[in-house]
């Protein structure tokens, strides 16, 4: 199988290895890390300096608990028993905005076998020679039933995560790893217009909701390790209003945003809860809206891109 991901280093593209951290190839520190990264049907180039056909300057991050890195700082870990040529995997995420400045967000169902009952934006595997646009689209199309017209909507690259499942090495060696690139489509319709558009595929989804830039806000700063209650604004609204499948139907659910602003258990007994990687992208979406600057030394992700 082709590798998916692929780091360039002293000119050179080497396949991302599954047992070790790409941010940890590309730079030391915290992050977020500039990644340059280059599009190829079903690949993505990534490199911590420019080259010759970089497409874009993205921010990079992993949670602070990332378990491939706490593998990269244990030399005597134990065989991880993985394939020796396995890479890592390529994902791509939909942050869908309406045109009255809400994003969608879907709960995964239960049955799922990678982060059941989590609140993440559409997104999935991107199939080989499959454009990064074209992927994230039809994900959404997939999960939702949603299909944008060309005309109706623009889009931009907003940032990298990497992602592994499980989470924690507490919970267990990952038996996932992946980038998830992660697209902010903006639509010309309104939240109301597109959700009267949606049909959810309940084997992937089992609730939506739309969120504001207020909500958001106080769910990004919970991110794991970087955030603080003290960030969350008296004002907030004690829930929000979703759209739960039920019985080949669907109902109003009334979610406590108390469960949005949960951070990753330290066991594997897991609850409902939005995934790091989200919060993540939040953050740069509120970016991206000029809603909040990024903090002191890191970037901004209003990359000029080069085609």
């Amino acid at each position: 199988m082709a590798a998916r991901v692929l780091l360039l280093r002293a000119g050179r593209a080497e396949p991302a290895g599954f047992a070790q951290s790409v941010c940890g190839r590309l730079g030391a520190g915290p992050g977020p890390w500039p990644a340059y990264c280059g599009w190829r049907p079903g690949r993505l180039v990534l490199s911590a300096g420019p080259f010759a056909d970089a497409a874009a300057r993205l921010p990079l991050q992993r949670p602070p608990f990332c378990p491939f890195a706490a593998l990269d700082s244990q030399p005597s870990a134990p065989d991880t028993q993985q394939p020796p040529d396995r890479g890592v995997d390529l994902g791509v995420a939909v942050l869908l905005q309406s045109s009255d400045q809400t994003v969608l967000l879907t709960r995964r169902t239960r049955t799922l076998k990678v982060s059941p009952g989590l609140w993440v934006p559409p997104g999935g595997h991107v199939e080989p020679e499959e454009e990064l646009l074209d992927g994230g689209l039809r994900e959404l199309r997939e999960e939702t039933g949603l299909q944008l017209p060309p005309d109706q909507y623009s889009w931009v690259p907003l940032g990298l995560w990497e992602s592994a499942y499980p989470p924690r090495l507490s919970w267990g060696f990952p038996k996932y790893h992946h980038i998830v690139l992660y697209l902010l489509v903006t639509s010309r319709q309104s939240q109301q217009q597109l959700q009267a558009r949606i049909h959810p595929n309940p084997s992937e989804v089992s609730a939506l909701m739309w969120l504001g830039p207020d909500v958001a806000a106080a769910v990004a700063t919970t991110e794991d390790g970087t955030g603080t209650a003290s960030h969350v604004p008296q004002d907030l609204p004690s829930s929000v209003h979703a759209v739960e499948l039920e019985g080949g139907g669907a109902r109003p659910l009334v979610l406590p945003v108390s469960t949005l602003l949960r951070t990753t258990p330290a066991t594997a007994e897991d609850h409902e809860r939005v995934s790091t990687g989200t919060k993540f992208a939040l953050g740069l979406w509120l970016q991206h809206l000029g809603r909040v600057r990024p903090p002191p030394g890191e970037m901004d992700v209003a990359w000029t891109q080069g085609h």
